[in-house]
């Protein structure tokens, strides 16, 4: 196992990823949210786990007794992986966490099989017999998060072979024995084991792992499931991955899908199979992903819709389809060096990742719909909720998958925020933050970020060490959200000059002291959708940098619900207090004592008018949503209609 501390390690590729031992992020939005996963999610995690009996399933296993007292659904296992990888990414060696990842560990190999089988819900006598079910069984997708997590432990934690990697290696070898040429031919109902054996083959050097990898993505859509209610689109088994040209099906599985066949590309320099995958995400991007960087229009299925089927009210967007798509755009951006990519990746952080946890760490969306019109009741605390069906996060669901996949993202993010190659280092997330690393030729280098970012655009970075009098480059990703606005960059020597999106680079012979400052022109802007996208036609959306932001009820004069209001257009929005955003609008409060029998009317037909009052409506930013009590939330919002002008005289309303 190799010393660097990287969640993702590829061995080529047009960048190379800066670990955990060289990016620290020491302030500001991330890091206050990193602390509260440290101090409040594991934890929070750990116990719900313990408390549903999903941690007991494996004592049940090792005691004979699965068949009687195993709890939870058939992929609850996976969850207890994404924990302890979480915990080894978050900690580092030396940790409180030591003692709560050395007893996860110990109950986890107390289930393994002499073989390397390692499944609480197959196998065992009582059960369905191993691999008896691949479409829905998820034994292999629990596989590919228990080796995530041996390889975290190596790396993260400095051990080496130790126990949980030694657990994860003797799966991966079973899974090779048991699915490789002349084994069983077929593959998992859900992707993720794709992504994990490449992982661990970087980390061991084995070719056996990348070798089954690459078998698992050649076998994928040539039909070897068997047909469900939702059809082979659903697992990804219609269509070869070579020759899909979008992503669909269930968007969770469609996007590790992709991240593992990116994988495969980048190590083999199977340069066909990246270019599909770069077309699927292009394709993707341009006309089934939401403005939030949200994935997944369908509940029923948890699946793409068609091209610019993207419904507010509907819009699924799993909390774990953006942890997905940001373990995608992280690797094209790896393999490519293209920014577009670390654009989605920031969108989508921002406003589906930071979404799901509450302001405590202790509760969790699972959808992340962009238009709520009931204000839902209170979670019980101590209860596990039925997912996506509460206006307000729940701290556990039957279906836990969301808490553990924030857990494990925050854990590693500052794995996202920096890369390097032959001629410098670039900077992809803004974050305060302490960079350290060698470039080529054993240049030490090191940097200190610092910016209020993303409530401010200024973004300042200072040189504190460089070994060698040569030139180096430090470039830093211009955001596509500034399409349009202007852009500034300083360099040392006071030299200020505009920058289009994409990447601004400063080259010279750098010495301690040299200051670069990026200034992104953060203000509220209108957003409006492609006519195609039939669900909003009609509404505008506020954004301000990455932030997209929403109209929630609480804010809302006279207790009404975001059904009544209206913006308009014409006039910008502006900064508010606290980090709002307000723009005049009105309160169109309609009289449902004087509803008709039937809805619906001639153009021309006489009809009583509601009243309408101006307003000044006030957004907040759409991950904050849900934090104050039960509400009603709107992310794309009405445009005042001209024939309901609010006259001159009007009496204003709200703040």
């Amino acid at each position: 196992m190799g010393p660097s501390v990287l969640p993702v390690a590829p061995t080529r590729g047009r960048l190379r990823p800066l670990g955990l031992d060289e990016v620290r992020i020491t302030g500001g939005f991330w890091a206050r949210r990193r602390h509260t996963n440290e101090s409040a999610t594991l934890g929070h995690c750990r116990d719900w786990m313990e408390r549903v009996g999903w941690t007991g399933n494996f004592r049940a296993a090792a005691q004979g007794r699965a068949h009687r007292d195993r709890r939870g659904r058939e992929f609850a296992d996976s969850e207890v992986y994404k924990l302890l990888e979480a915990m080894a990414w978050q900690a580092g060696p030396g940790s409180p966490l030591d003692t709560d990842i050395a007893a996860l560990t110990e109950v986890v190999a107390s289930a393994q099989e002499p073989d390397g089988y390692l499944n609480t819900a197959f196998g065992h006598p009582g059960q369905p017999a191993r691999y008896s079910d691949l479409e829905w069984g998820h034994e292999l997708y629990c596989n590919g998060f228990l080796i995530q997590a041996g390889v975290a432990q190596a790396r993260a934690r400095g051990e080496g072979e130790g126990e949980l990697t030694k657990i994860a290696r003797r799966t991966a070898d079973h899974v090779c024995a048991t699915f490789g040429r002349g084994g069983i031919e077929g593959v998992c109902g859900h992707p993720e084991i794709e992504t994990a054996l490449v992982e661990l083959a970087r980390a061991t050097g084995e070719q056996r792992y990348l070798d089954q990898a690459a078998i698992f993505i050649d076998r994928r859509g040539h039909g070897t499931l068997a047909d469900g209610e939702f059809g082979r689109v659903y697992y990804q088994d219609d269509v070869p991955v070579r020759r899909a040209t979008v992503l669909r099906g269930h968007a969770v599985r469609a996007l590790y899908l992709a991240a593992g066949a990116v994988d495969v590309a980048v190590e083999t320099g199977d340069d066909d199979l990246l270019d599909a995958v770069v077309r699927q995400w292009e394709a993707t991007v341009a006309r089934r992903t939401h403005l939030t960087g949200g994935m997944g229009s369908h509940h029923r299925d948890e699946s793409f819709g068609d091209d610019f089927v993207l419904p507010p009210d509907r819009s699924y967007s799993e909390t774990c389809a953006g942890v997905a798509s940001v373990m995608l755009s992280w690797r094209l951006l790896l393999a490519t060096g293209d920014p577009r990519y670390a654009d989605l990746a920031e969108r989508t952080l921002f406003n589906v990742v930071a979404t799901s946890p509450a302001e405590d760490g202790r509760a969790f969306f699972y959808a992340n719909t962009l238009h709520r019109r009931h204000r839902g009741a209170v979670p019980a605390a101590d209860a596990v909720s039925a997912r996506a069906e509460s206006s307000l996060r729940a701290p556990w669901f039957a279906v836990s998958c969301c808490p553990t996949n924030v857990a494990r993202t925050l854990a590693q993010l500052p794995a996202y925020l920096a890369t390097a190659d032959d001629h410098g280092l670039q900077l992809h997330q803004y974050a305060d933050a302490e960079i350290a690393t060698s470039l080529a030729g054993g240049h030490d280098v090191a940097l200190r970020v610092r910016t209020d970012y993303p409530s401010g655009g200024t973004v300042s970075v200072r040189i504190d060490r460089s070994s060698s009098g040569r030139p180096w480059t430090v470039s830093l990703r211009v955001p596509a959200w500034t399409q349009g606005a202007t852009a500034w960059l300083v360099d040392p020597d006071g030299a200020r000059r505009t920058v289009p999106p994409g990447m601004a680079e400063v080259t010279r012979r750098f010495r301690p002291g040299d200051e670069i400052r990026l200034e992104l022109p953060v203000r509220p802007r209108w957003i409006r959708a492609d006519p195609r996208v039939d669900a909003v036609r009609g509404t505008v959306a506020v954004q301000r940098g990455p932030l997209v932001y929403c109209a929630e009820s609480v804010d809302l004069p006279g207790g009404h619900d975001v059904e009544v209001i209206r913006v308009d257009p014409a006039a910008s929005p502006k900064d508010g207090p606290d980090g709002t955003v307000v723009t005049p609008g009105q309160i169109t409060a309609y009289d449902v004592q004087r509803d008709g029998t039937w809805p619906y009317r001639p153009l021309d037909a006489a009809a009583a008018e509601p009243s309408t009052d101006r307003a000044e409506i006030v957004l907040v930013p759409y991950h904050s949503w849900a934090n104050r009590g039960p509400s009603t939330v709107r992310v794309w919002l009405p445009v005042v209609e001209p024939t309901r002008a609010i006259p001159p005289d009007s009496t204003p309303t709200g703040r």
